[in-house]
């Protein structure tokens, strides 16, 4: 939220339950746990490692599974809450006395009032930056051409979206200033309007009406107007989210929609009773096609489940995690079973997902056997 300077508002409770989360794999200290065990395995059973990088191993494994061609999906659900998208919260930057609030569920669009000073209103526009200064004639930037955009759009004229507040400009705003019940001084003074991205949805009231406002003050929190689904994931997950990437959204009632990744923020939540500050990876996903709006139409707020993707992999080679052991040489291998012997063969890695590994390399192929434990 702009104008009124906004900052990251604490996010609400749910009205329903959050769901269990469903496991997820820890590939990393899986394969760490392989490094481990298979240097040690592979350092006993391995002679001087042949030109191949390979050796003959010194018994059979305790287990053995194939080679299998799939594709592999490296997929993470989470839990999420349906509301809104996340809270801002609105700073007041004009002094006086409040005199209007607007209450908890109002919505707000271009030109209207979002609180009132002094009698006066605090006029919501669209942009992605506060206001900083006044504006009057002279003043050139693009704080002036967001302003004379907004005054355009609510179809006053006569002057140039340019950046450059004119005569004309100055006018325009006089017209602007008579129609909302301010004096018409063709000045915008810092506090009268608060810059939003778009329409707004009041989530909660700071103050109170008869209040003192100074620069500063915490006045109001805000929403978007759209439904959206926001997400905390841990720092190790972040990979899972990138703007722009498709989601699917399971709701209360099992009914499953596709949505897209808009924004990915770092969020750093303070420690409580002494322990140390926490960071989180926000991920808000805004529900905007006909479809999705049509499917949480009916709810307020909800736990609902996020399935990421973080990558694919098609008709690739794979063995279970498992099956891959640390090389003396460095890199990892396979243990290749044939009949009553087995050898040690080099593999190249690729994707790790749902406890199997994409592996490629000289004499593997689907249906080739390889050593597991037990």
């Amino acid at each position: 939220m702009g104008g009124a300077t906004a900052e990251r508002a604490p996010a609400k409770e749910h009205e329903h339950p959050p769901r269990r989360r469903l496991p997820r794999l820890k590939v990393a200290l899986a394969v760490g746990a392989l490094v481990a065990v298979g240097g040690v395995a592979t350092a006993a059973a391995l002679g001087g490692g042949g030109d191949s990088g390979g050796g003959t191993a010194a018994g059979l494994p305790p287990a053995t599974a194939k080679v299998t061609r799939q594709t592999l999906k490296d997929t993470l659900t989470e839990d999420g809450r349906l509301g809104y998208g996340p809270a801002h919260t609105v700073t007041s930057q004009a002094k006086g006395t409040l005199t209007k609030l607007p209450e908890s569920g109002d919505e707000i669009t271009r030109g209207h009032e979002l609180y009132e000073v002094d009698g006066d209103p605090v006029v919501l526009m669209y942009g992605s930056k506060p206001s900083y200064r006044p504006l009057a004639i002279g003043a050139e930037g693009s704080d002036v051409k967001r302003f004379e955009a907004n005054l355009a759009k609510l179809g006053y004229g006569g002057f140039t979206v340019d950046g450059e507040y004119t005569a004309d400009t100055a006018d325009a705003v006089m017209q602007w200033q008579d129609d909302i019940g301010v004096a018409e001084t063709g000045i915008v003074e810092l506090g009268r309007v608060a810059f939003a991205s778009g329409p707004v949805r009041v989530d909660g009231v700071h103050a109170n009406a008869g209040e003192p406002a100074a620069p500063g003050k915490k006045i109001l929190d805000c929403t978007g107007t759209a439904k959206a689904v926001t997400v905390e994931l841990d720092t190790a997950d972040q990979r899972m989210a990138e703007e722009g990437a498709e989601v699917e959204v399971t709701l209360p009632e099992n009914e499953t929609v596709t949505a897209k990744i808009d924004e990915v923020t770092t969020v750093i939540e303070p420690g409580e009773q002494g322990q140390d500050p926490s960071t989180k990876v926000e991920v808000t996903i805004w529900l905007d096609s006909g479809e999705a709006k049509k499917a949480a139409a009916e709810y307020a707020l909800a736990s609902v489940d996020v399935a990421f993707t973080a990558g694919e992999r098609e008709n690739v080679l794979t063995v279970p995690v498992a099956a891959l052991v640390a090389l003396r040489e460095g890199g990892f291998g396979v243990e290749v079973v044939k009949g009553a012997a087995s050898s040690y063969v080099p593999v190249e890695t690729g994707l790790f997902a749902d406890g199997r590994v994409e592996v490629s390399g000289p004499g593997i192929a689907e249906g080739t056997v390889v050593g597991v434990p037990k």
